[in-house]
């Protein structure tokens, strides 16, 4: 079973933005995956890269988003994004340098924090956005 299962409820209104979430969401399943089949080093550093080159992509869309539309909560948003970025880079430093594993724990930091970042953060501004016909 997945460790993240997608559904309708984690939907902003927004198909671009969701159709990121949901790659976000595949790659945390994908990177579980491998690191509970015991996949090597190499793999799991890849994956781990990619996930962090994607999410940055990410928050680039929704950063442009926030300028075009003139979104009122962008500054604390942004902070949320930057924190996230600079504890991923952390976690890939640390392993790529064999300080930590992945673990569960890892693992359900990043499922958790993307949970709770898409319902409440991105939700807001999905609201926001889709009041200005973006859809």
């Amino acid at each position: 079973m997945a460790l993240f299962q997608w559904d309708d409820s984690y939907s902003v209104g927004i198909a671009v933005i969701d159709e990121q979430h949901r790659k976000l969401v595949g790659m945390i399943n994908t990177l579980d995956d491998a690191m509970r089949q015991g996949r090597g080093k190499s793999v799991l550093s890849g994956i781990l890269s990619e996930m962090v080159r994607y999410t940055a992509m990410h928050f680039s869309t929704e950063e442009e988003y926030f300028k075009r539309y003139e979104y009122p909560g962008a500054g604390p948003h942004l902070e949320e994004h930057e924190k996230f970025t600079s504890k991923v880079r952390e976690f890939q430093k640390g392993f790529d340098a064999g300080r930590i594993g992945l673990s569960t724990d890892v693992m359900n930091f990043l499922t958790d924090w993307l949970k709770k970042h898409i319902l409440g953060s991105d939700k807001r501004y999905g609201q926001f956005l889709v009041e200005r016909g973006v859809s």
